[in-house]
């Protein structure tokens, strides 16, 4: 049996079980969602959300990239963050990074890997912004791992200043923005920071939401 079919066929076995355990399953989450959690992770085959959090169908709402990163020119991470916010009304937002990421180890190279570059660039720039801290950490392995860490800090503020979120916090103190490292050698997730809708933004990136009336966000 190719690979493939083994996947179909896994899909009989998981529907098999699933029924045996809850015979309205299918037919009690085909009606709707109603996910409490947004997550944003990697798409790194070893990071499976639903499994590493525990959580069933219909628990999380699921975007992932290249080193889970926000980009602020990224329509589709933004139109799954005005969805999940605006439509869905997710009370947190899990911004999950993981250690061994491969996007962060090719950002920390010098290769020249064509499209990726684009990409990468992004994580390139979080380097250049700590690169003092950075560079004092003399052992590859530990800077490796800080910077990981760093853009996971980096890719919440980002959420934060965006209008997206900034509009929801001023209509219903929520989202909260949480920021995860997953350690695949260990398998346990250890949160980094939050922020919340009281938490001060710097001046710069603050919108006047006050005379915006809408709940939903007119632009980005």
């Amino acid at each position: 049996m190719t690979e493939f079919y083994r996947l179909l066929e896994a899909n009989k076995d998981w529907v098999r079980k699933t029924l045996a355990l809850n015979p309205t399953f299918f037919q009690s989450t085909s009606e709707a969602q109603t996910p409490e959690f947004l997550w944003i992770g990697c798409s790194d085959s070893r990071v499976p959300a639903e499994e590493i959090t525990g959580c069933s169908p219909g628990q999380l709402f699921v975007h992932r990239n290249i080193a889970n990163l926000v980009v602020h020119t990224d329509f589709n991470l933004l139109s799954v963050l005005q969805y999940a916010v605006e439509v869905l009304k997710v009370k947190h937002v899990i911004l999950c990074g993981h250690y061994g990421c491969g996007g962060i180890l090719n950002a920390m190279s010098n290769k020249h890997l064509g499209l990726i570059n684009k990409w990468l660039r992004h994580i390139k720039d979080v380097y250049r912004f700590h690169a003092h801290e950075l560079d004092e950490i003399k052992e590859f392995p530990a800077r490796y791992r800080r910077l990981v860490e760093l853009n996971v800090l980096e890719q919440i503020h980002n959420l934060a200043e965006t209008s997206i979120i900034q509009n929801s916090w001023n209509h219903y103190q929520a989202p909260t923005i949480h920021g995860w490292v997953y350690d695949m050698e260990t398998g346990y997730i250890s949160e980094l920071a939050s922020i919340e809708a009281s938490t001060p933004l710097e001046q710069i990136y603050r919108y006047d939401m006050k005379e915006h009336t809408s709940d939903i966000s007119e632009d980005i």
